[in-house]
Formats: C-alpha cells, structure tokens, sequence
C-alpha cells in the first residue's frame, strides 16, 4: 500500500462541475466503431481508459547528448528534404541542432508529410521530432519519428504525454483529444465516502481522491517517478485498482444476494440412501471430505439454490462427495443432473456412479450426443419421468431435454462450459441447487475475486493408499531409453500412458501424432498390447478401448488429451507425455494425475524438445519439483494469468483491466471488506449503485450471466 506520506495533488481544471457533454456515442459512425471495439461507449468509459506508458515531451534534448536505446525529443532546423527511390523508396530529411546533425527517415509516407516538411523549412520555423536516435548509413538518424512544427521559443509540454491502448484506425492524437474533452466535461466525484468504506475501527487506508487519481494518471508531472507509473504502484494507480476490484466484488456480492431471492427446494437431511452408499464402500472418507460433505448438506437445507463450487486436487475425491450430494436430492423425491465436458469424461462418471447408486435402487440414466436418435428418445423420456440420476455431456442442455423434478445440478470442470451453458442447466429445473466442480486448484486471490459469489470448498487431502509420482524431465533424443523402460514397466504387470498432443499431420509445429506414435510403438513394443483413442473416434470405439484398457488387456494405451481428466486404472504406473513443452502446467498437472492411483509406485516421463523456451522451462521445473496442485495453480497464474482457471466465467463478471492478482491480493481483501460493509446499509447499497455505474456502465447486462 503507498505510504501515508503521499499527497495527492490538488485538483486540476474544473471538469467536477461541469455539465455532462455527449459521449462516444454522439460520435460520428466510423469513430463510434473503433472506440466500441475498445469498450469505450460513454464519457465515464473514455475517463477510465487509462494509459499502457508514457512519453517524455516536457524536455529537450540535443542530438549529440542523446542516450542511447531512450526515446528523446529534440528541437531542429529542418535543411533538406528529398525523396529517395533506392534502395526502396523513402522520404529523407536532413536537421540540425547547435550540438550535430540527424537525418528523419520515414519509409512509409504520404506526399502532404514531404510538401509540410518542405513548408516548416521554407517558412523559417522548427521541428520538434520524438523518437529513438540510431546511427545509420546517413549518421545518426529517427525512423518514422513522430514531429511538429514549432516556432521558435514555443512553451514544451507540462506533462507526460500518454499512450493509450488503441485500436486500427484511431491514430493516439485523436484518441488524447477525445479522452482530454471526456475529463473536462465529466463529474469525477466519488462514489463512497471514506466512512462507507472503510469501519471506524480501522485506520484509514492512504488512499487518493479518485479524481486526483484519474487527473495524475492522464497528464502526470514532468517529475513523476517513471518506475512507479510503469509497475503499477504509484499511489493514483492504487485508488484506481482499489476501485476496480470493488466494482467487482460488489458485482459478484450483488449476484449472490440475487440469488438467494430465489426459491429451491430445502432438502431433507441426509437418510437411509446415503447411509447405504457410505457402508458400501470399500473406504472410509478423508476428513476433508466428511467437511465438504457437511457443508454440503448446510446448503441443501436452506430454501434458496446453493451456489457451491467444490475444488480439489487430482484424486482428491469429489465424485463421492457429488454422489452423496445426488443421494441426498434423490432420497428429497428430487432429480439430480451431473454434466461433464466430454464423453469420456462423462461416460466415467456414469460408470462409476451408476456402478455405486444402481445396487441400491437408484434409477440412473445416460445421455450423450452420440446415441442413436432412438436411444437418445428413450433417455429424454426417462429425464422427463422415473429416472432419478441423469449423466451426460452438453446433451442435457439440448432442446428436448426436460427433467420432471430437478433438484441439483452438478458441472463437473466448470471452468470449460460457458455461462450460458451452465444457466441453461439450471434453466431445465427452475432454480435448482448448483454443486460446481473442477480439479485445477483456485489459487486464493482468484478466488477471493473471480469467485466471490460462489461459496468455495476445497478438498485439501488425498485419500489414503495413494502414492506420490515421481516426474522425470528427459530430452526426445533420449526417446529410446524412455521406450525401454516401458517395456520393463509393462513386463512386470503395470499398464502405461502415452500421450500425444495432436492426431494429424503438423508441419509447423512438428509435433508427434498420436496415430504415428501408435504405429510405431506397436512395432517397438512388439509382443505387447498397444492400444489407440483419440477425440475423433466414434464414442462406441472410444468406450471399448477404454474398458479394454481398464480390464487390462491394453498393455500401452496411447492416447490425446481426451484422458485428461476422469479416466481411473489403479493399475497404470507409468505415464509418457510426449511434446511437454507444449502443454499447459494444470493440463499437464492433470494428464500425471491419471498414475499414482493404486498402490504402486508411479512415475510421468515429461519428454520435451530443445530449445525450450523461458515459459516451457519454468512449467517443465515446476512440474519436475511439485506435486502440490495448489502451488503449481498458483505458479500457473503467475505464468499465464488468471485465464485458464476462469475459463467462459469471465463473460458474466466485469473484467480486471488493471488490478494484478498476484501483487495486489491486499487490495482485494480491502475491496473485499469494503464491499460487504456497502451491502450492509441502505446508504452504502445506494453508493454501490453509484460505483457500479462508472465501472460497469453498460455491461450490467453481463453481471446477470
């Protein structure tokens, strides 16, 4: 946080009382476009959209004293200026200062820049040139600098010039223009008071006026520290982080709230069916999940739909915990529904849930796009009727599909349907409780933020009897060794994985096809069972070699990604990923997690292609050093940003232009506290409303996603 000891300084101009002028959207049509490309569709947008750098044109420098690899701006005589045809065509013009001479080279030009720059030379008057210096063919020279004509002794700038993110076709001097009428003409009061935001008990954060802060961000002082613009830590872009996260809290707080307006079924507390299922298993649960499963229970009981997301790491333990969830609604005279991303995905959880519920009486139903028109009826019927447990892909949101009594919705990998997906799951029973899962570990800042509206729990110890895997890092020349000790893995009873990223020919990325890769281990392993499934086989092919595998007659199963999650054999020990430098870290946290589920002792050959570049190396380091789920999530966010992990989230929550997750995780506890203490009074609600308006604006619409 910045230091009590930094002012703001005082308020420039007098934009606060000014009366609102037409925004972007009075614009003319082809200027409106291009500034809605950059979300900029009202004076409070253009206000907002603060600068990526800046530029320094409050000073001079002389040609000879510039430093190299540093932009400066100097003041010229302009002495010459042709047009050159070779070796290509390009406008040169030679200048001068008291200190040497530079040649303004611009390759690509219009004719009125030659004939302006002629007029500046003939007309006794200066150029003001910014740009890099080199030394060139010519001396020292500016390619395509930016310039002006000046007269002699004319005032310099009295703030940093700012570069904006921009879009084709909207050139920076007209985008400054805009965003300058914008600031002069728009209300920049401040949405909560000091009071509303933060409890007396507490010390009053040093935070900016926002006004002061937004003003200091468009036009800082000559003397601003140029670190401190640049890293994001300068005590304005704090206010304005700060304000950006509680938009979002508020958002995502207000949704919740919403939500809870609406009426479910309050579920009786857990019976005889999950008692059976618990005495039926052939293991006690983890402490963690008797936790998970006794929150989960909390919520079925309310009378509004729980909003749950339940994460925990490879093998943690969820499908139980869904299970009893399920049971629960079933035994309540409710349906439950549990939709995953894939059929393989989904065809596992049927097998497994159906294989614990069917013994006890439960009437479970599969349904996936791949089934034949009349089988597909059937299902939809048996949705609509007696059946009490639906699995399924996205063939459960299709049209047709109708539940007769949908109690609770289960997403498992929620993370890679859609908003819209997901609504209409909960669309198909009226406002059903909603159990969200996903194995990628949400590291806490993304939680605190991207999820604030769901209520988290985390699976946080594997079940006993799982043994940890050992990950080597090995170069594809080595591929022969790797080879060789998958035959010694298999000759003593374990299966193995192979997995390749792509099942077609790529010249530019040369990478391995799982259907080569089939090939040619069927010859290398001769004797042995290689088996092949790839995202593109028909779902009956795909099943079969999956059940094969599963029963142990595929020795070495090579496979895409479409094994990434879901896929149980206690018995596979070893696992290859081929290209491993070209995965993602939770993909490839995910693919190693399918080994180590039995008690054998387990390893994941990571073989990678040199060079590697500076992201490949550090996820391949990570992988090679952790286990941990949590922190390689973490490090993940580090990596990619937050991405991944909120997947199509993003579409229904306003998104974080300028707050950073990693570095600013004590604003967004601030944001946070701050939030809850608006939505506890009538007078801090109506300050959010007001919050909510400069920073959401029009895209309310999405927050209802």
């Amino acid at each position: 946080m910045p230091s009590p000891a930094a002012k703001p300084p005082p308020h420039q101009g007098s934009g606060d009382a000014a009366a609102r002028q037409p925004g972007p959207r009075a614009a003319p049509p082809a200027l409106r476009t291009r500034l809605a490309k950059l979300g900029l569709q009202r004076n409070e947008d253009l206000v907002l959209h603060l600068p990526l750098r800046y530029e320094d044109e409050t000073r001079l420098s002389m040609i000879a004293d510039a430093p190299p690899g540093e932009s400066v701006q100097v003041e010229v005589e302009v002495a010459d200026v042709s047009v050159q045809l070779q070796p290509r065509r390009q406008l040169l013009v030679r200048t001068r200062d008291a200190s040497g001479e530079l040649w303004l080279r611009f390759i690509n030009f219009y004719g009125n820049q030659a004939s302006s720059l002629e007029a500046v030379r003939d007309g006794g008057r200066r150029l003001r040139a910014f740009g890099e210096i080199r030394h060139g063919f010519l001396g020292a020279e500016m390619v395509h600098p930016r310039f002006r004509a000046v007269d002699a002794g004319e005032g310099l700038n009295e703030s940093l010039t700012p570069v904006y993110p921009t879009t084709a076709g909207l050139v920076q001097s007209a985008l400054r223009k805009i965003i300058a009428r914008a600031l002069a003409t728009t209300p920049l009061f401040e949405t909560c008071t000091a009071d509303e935001l933060f409890a007396s008990t507490s010390p009053r954060q040093p935070l900016w006026d926002f006004a002061a802060a937004v003003r200091y961000l468009h036009a800082p002082p000559p003397d601003a520290c140029a670190d401190a613009l640049q890293t994001r830590t300068h005590p304005a872009w704090q206010r304005i982080k700060f304000d950006e996260l509680l938009a979002q809290q508020l958002s995502l707080k207000r949704a919740s709230l919403a939500r809870r307006s609406v009426g479910a079924p309050p579920l009786d507390p857990p019976g005889r069916l999950a008692a059976a299922l618990l005495g039926a298993l052939p293991f006690p649960l983890t402490g963690a999940q008797r936790r998970v499963v006794a929150e989960i229970d909390a919520d079925l009981a309310r009378p509004y739909p729980m909003q749950r997301l339940l994460q925990g790491d490879v093998g943690s333990g969820k499908t139980i915990v869904a299970a009893l969830a399920a049971c629960r609604a079933i035994e309540a005279g409710w349906q439950a529904a549990f939709m995953a991303p894939t059929e393989i995905l989904a065809e596992q959880h049927y097998l497994k849930l159906s294989g614990w519920l069917e013994p006890l009486g439960v009437r479970v139903a599969w349904l996936s796009g791949s089934l034949k028109k009349s089988a597909k009826l059937a299902m939809q019927a048996k949705a609509a009727g007696d059946a009490q447990l639906v699995v399924g892909t996205h063939a459960l949101i299709q049209e047709g599909v109708d539940f007769a009594r949908l109690g609770l919705a289960i997403v498992d990998e929620q993370h890679r349907f859609g908003v819209e997906q997901r609504l209409e799951l909960r669309r198909k029973g009226g406002s059903p409780h909603q159990l969200m899962m996903s194995a990628t570990p949400i590291p806490r800042t993304l939680a605190m933020s991207y999820y604030a509206d769901l209520d988290v729990s985390t699976l946080d110890e594997l079940p006993p009897g799982r043994t940890p895997v050992t990950t080597k890092l090995i170069a594809d020349s080595r591929r022969g060794e790797v080879v060789q000790r998958l035959r010694v893995a298999v000759g003593s009873g374990r299966q193995a994985y192979w997995v390749c990223p792509l099942i077609e020919e790529s010249e530019k990325l040369q990478l391995q096809t799982a259907i080569d890769t089939h090939a040619a281990l069927s010859e290398e392993l001769a004797g042995l069972v290689v088996g092949l499934v790839h995202g593109r086989m028909k779902a009956a092919e795909k099943a079969a070699t999956m059940a094969a595998f599963a029963a142990g007659e595929i020795d070495v199963l090579v496979a895409t990604t479409v094994i990434e999650v879901g896929v149980d054999v206690p018995n596979a020990s070893l696992m290859v990923i081929e290209h491993a430098e070209r995965f993602g870290l939770s993909q490839l946290h995910q693919l190693r997690g399918r080994v180590g589920r039995g008690a054998h002792e387990s390893a994941c050959v990571l073989l990678y292609q040199t060079p590697l570049s500076q992201t490949a190396r550090a996820r391949l380091r990570t992988m090679h050093e952790c286990n941990d789920g949590f922190e390689i999530a973490r490090r993940d966010l580090q990596l990619r940003g937050p991405g991944e992990f909120v997947g199509s989230r993003q579409s229904g929550t306003p998104l974080l232009r300028y707050a950073d997750l990693e570095t600013d995780a004590e604003l967004i506890e601030l944001a946070r506290d701050a939030a809850n203490r608006l939505l506890a009074t009538p007078a801090g609600i109506a300050a959010a409303e007001r919050h909510l308006a400069r920073w959401v604006g029009w895209r309310e619409e999405l927050l209802k996603a």
